[in-house]
């Protein structure tokens, strides 16, 4: 039998709770900040991730859906066209993530 070290297999929990996903999304703390870019245009950045590229990827995803606006992932951040400070960390809440304020 292989010993697993994730929080599954002490608590005794199945797999398909997600319970280690759920745990490691509260332990990031997360930073919203609103840059300038060219032109003057906002660019919301969402940083403070511990997320591979793919996992990021998806996040960005889901929230440029949620907040209907574009975006991109940049070193270990995710990039929205505009300023959502004001919305973007109620729906990162839902997603189970802490903010840093």
């Amino acid at each position: 039998m292989a010993k697993k070290d994730d929080l599954s297999s002490i608590a005794g929990l199945p797999d398909e709770l997600g319970i280690d996903q759920d745990l490691a999304k509260s332990q990031q703390r997360l930073s919203i900040h609103v840059d300038t870019r060219r032109y003057g245009k906002a660019v919301t950045v969402v940083s403070g991730f511990d997320r591979t590229g793919s996992e990021l990827r998806d996040v960005a995803s889901q929230l440029k859906r949620k907040l209907a606006c574009g975006g991109t992932v940049e070193d270990d951040a995710v990039e929205l066209q505009g300023d959502h400070t004001n919305r973007v960390g109620d729906v990162l809440r839902e997603m189970g993530y802490e903010i840093r304020t």
